[in-house]
């Protein structure tokens, strides 16, 4: 075992500098600090080395975290991030939006007792690292085979399989409804999180490395200006892979629901992520989706909310409270987040379910019920009772709804009946081929699973791109045979 590993008896954790609440709240600027050459090889040095590396087996990619640490520690960090690359399309954006605090450092071995390696900020300073010194290359093909695959959706399970294919030699296009490339790594997760220009950057990697995107192109049931039909794309590729994550909101009824300032998290999300990137933005210019001197109620307690909450702070918000049905334990977002969020001034209103809008015209208040925790359900969670005669309002000019993302219909928009889904709407794939139930065609990340992590999303299309160059070659082989 190398010396300089193991120190977490000597050396106490320390994560990157954060910048004040009070500054912060003034931009959309990431919070932490990136560490300097000497903080991060003294963190990676705190690595235990353990015989079963539970960082690892947390991970949905499987990253080799343990010997990127040691190298990192030994100063080696060309190689860190050649080892770290290895497995990881964006180690840079999970360096940053990865809730590490529930899988790879709340899973660390030295967690009980000495606290985590910081092993999110360690990643994420040497891929920063390799960027400035120009180690990271556009991922150019040794030869080209003659075979194309269409994408579609350009967020983190698309790109990855774009990158992975291009790598095999494949011609990859990728197409996508927005006008920039990174899906919800854009629109949905705000700069003080992931800063754009860190997706940008990795936009023209794959432009380098040959990857054609086509930009504003909806996929529907007929061609047209702006759009592209499913069977059109079928035509002119040998496979297809839809990676279109998840995108319609989870709505919430009851009386009021209608009312004027009852928004959607992905809505107000988008709006104030377009406005930092310039854009021009009508129901932002006409008050509907800006929170500034107004009293915010965000309902929800998944990282979307967090978002949500957060961004509220930075737009000026009067107040800002989340009201969630269960307690702090018990919350699906990070507790990282949360302790974040309340540091820049959010309230966390505990066991609250929201009962109905209040307001003439437009929401002036949210009526809640107080809850209780109740035995676990099937699924080993507690349930949620409301406690008799616990009704009480929050006064609120802007109401977020922030209850998680659903699948769009897409068998029915592209005209693809044959498009088998599952109950919940998501397409079924036979999980071992990744093939959905037209021949070709795959399917990967949120579309597949539901909503889920960036991680788990890059992990898909690595995965799917593998099961792809297979059938590609296998077709080929076949029609090779059967030519003879």
């Amino acid at each position: 075992m190398a010396e300089n590993m193991l120190k977490f008896v000597s050396l106490p954790q320390a994560q990157p500098e954060k910048r004040s609440a009070v500054d912060r709240n003034t931009d959309f600027n990431e919070i932490y600090r990136s560490f300097v050459a000497e903080s991060a090889e003294e963190q990676a040095s705190r690595c235990s080395q353990c015989g079963i590396p539970f960082c690892s087996v947390h991970c949905p990619l499987g990253n080799n975290i343990p010997d990127w640490l040691k190298l990192t520690a030994e100063g080696r960090l060309r190689e860190a991030y050649e080892l770290s690359s290895a497995t990881n399309n964006f180690p840079e954006i999970c360096g940053r939006i990865c809730p590490q605090d529930r899988l790879c450092e709340g899973n660390c071995v030295i967690e009980k007792g000495f606290e985590s390696v910081t092993i999110g900020a360690v990643e994420r300073f040497v891929t920063d690292t390799a960027f400035e010194e120009g180690w990271v290359a556009p991922q150019a093909p040794a030869f080209e085979r003659g075979t194309s695959v269409g994408i579609i959706g350009a967020g983190p399970a698309g790109l990855a399989a774009a990158e992975q294919l291009r790598a095999q030699g494949h011609t990859v296009h990728v197409y996508d409804r927005h006008d920039r490339v990174g899906g919800l790594l854009v629109y949905g997760i705000p700069g003080f999180k992931l800063e754009k220009h860190i997706v940008e950057r990795r936009h023209r990697l794959l432009e380098q490395a040959g990857i054609v995107f086509h930009l504003g192109m909806e996929i529907a049931d007929r061609d047209g200006e702006g759009r592209v039909s499913f069977d059109s794309l079928r035509a002119r590729h040998d496979a297809v892979l839809i990676a279109t994550g998840v995108y319609k909101s989870r709505e919430m009824g009851g009386p009021g629901a209608g009312l004027s300032g009852v928004v959607r998290a992905l809505d107000y999300l988008t709006a104030s992520n377009r406005l930092s990137l310039g854009d021009r933005v009508e129901a932002f210019e006409s008050g509907l989706l800006d929170a500034r001197d107004k009293d915010v109620v965000v309902i929800g307690g998944g990282d979307t909310a967090m978002d949500c909450v957060r961004t509220a702070i930075r737009q000026g918000a009067r107040s800002v409270k989340c009201l969630y049905r269960r307690d702090r334990a018990n919350m699906p977002g990070s507790l990282r987040e949360v302790k974040n969020a309340e540091e820049e001034g959010v309230e966390f209103v505990w066991l609250a379910a929201p009962e109905a809008f209040l307001g003439d015209g437009h929401v002036e208040g949210v009526r809640a019920a107080r809850m209780k925790l109740g035995l676990p359900d099937a699924t080993g969670r507690r349930s949620v009772d409301p406690i008799e005669n616990g009704s009480f309002t929050v006064p609120a000019d802007l109401v977020i709804k922030a209850l998680g993302f659903d699948p769009e219909p897409l068998a029915r928009d592209w005209g693809a009946p044959d498009l088998a889904t599952s109950r919940w709407g998501t397409l079924k794939v036979d999980h071992l081929s990744f093939e959905t139930s037209l021949p070709g065609v795959f399917a990967a990340g949120d579309i597949v699973r539901g909503a889920s992590l960036v991680v788990w999303a890059i992990r898909d299309g690595r995965d799917a791109a593998v099961r792809i160059n297979e059938w590609i070659e296998n077709k080929a082989l076949v029609g090779a045979v059967a030519a003879e």
